[in-house]
């Protein structure tokens, strides 16, 4: 079956739906579609990103203009 048909055809039902419970669900559905990034990383690189943080924090790092300078 053609995509388009599909929506089409889903769309139509919702339309014609007076069932709360119907529009609710796909509401779910389609909010749990949107995904974050961050859900994808694995542990170490989520562990390694906080690394990076805290030691921005602890004033660690070196602006990239600086670094350009030295690396040219």
């Amino acid at each position: 079956m053609d995509i388009q048909l599909e929506k089409l055809e889903l769309i139509k039902k919702l339309v014609e739906t007076e069932d709360p419970t119907i529009i609710n669900s796909i509401r779910k559905i389609f909010s749990k579609k949107k995904k974050d990034w961050w859900d994808d990383l694995t542990e170490a690189q989520k562990e390694e990103i906080k690394e990076g943080e805290r030691q921005i924090e602890r004033g660690e790092f070196v602006l990239y203009e600086d670094m350009m300078k030295k690396h040219r």
